[in-house]
């Protein structure tokens, strides 16, 4: 296993029990999600199930949501309304970044940089004023 690997948050890397002690529950409560799909790990080929790290931040978010009193279906559609408004934020910011790049002062397109001519009128103005 290479150390980029280890670095992708969607790599299967923790083991129920390991991933129970990094969250500090049971295992009973990894495969309780599991049995209801609200974290579906992937399986090894021995089918032991194997668990990524954003399955566990997700795990770890359920547990917080649980620890302050919900349900799971309460948690589990907290969290799905959380991450939808994240992506839509998400989507804002990356609206206003295209607006402000396109009110951006540049050169304008087509003339490849040059300032723009003046209308002939204003042209035809000027001559007649000096």
């Amino acid at each position: 296993m290479t150390a980029d690997r280890l670095d992708d948050p969607d790599y299967p890397a923790y083991t129920t029990g390991r991933a129970a002690e990094v969250l500090g529950v049971q295992p009973a409560f990894l495969r309780s999600l599991d049995e209801v799909g609200a974290v579906k790990p992937h399986r090894s080929a021995g089918g032991h199930r194997r668990y990524t790290r954003r399955q566990l931040g997700y795990a770890q978010r359920i547990r917080q949501l649980f620890d302050q009193g919900h349900t799971l279906a309460s948690a589990l559609r907290i969290l799905s309304l959380e991450d939808d408004l994240a992506a839509e934020r998400a989507m804002v910011d990356s609206l206003h970044r295209e607006l402000a790049r396109r009110a951006a002062p540049g050169p304008p397109a087509g003339n490849g940089g040059a300032a723009p001519a003046a209308p002939a009128a204003d042209q035809a103005g000027q001559r007649e004023a000096t």
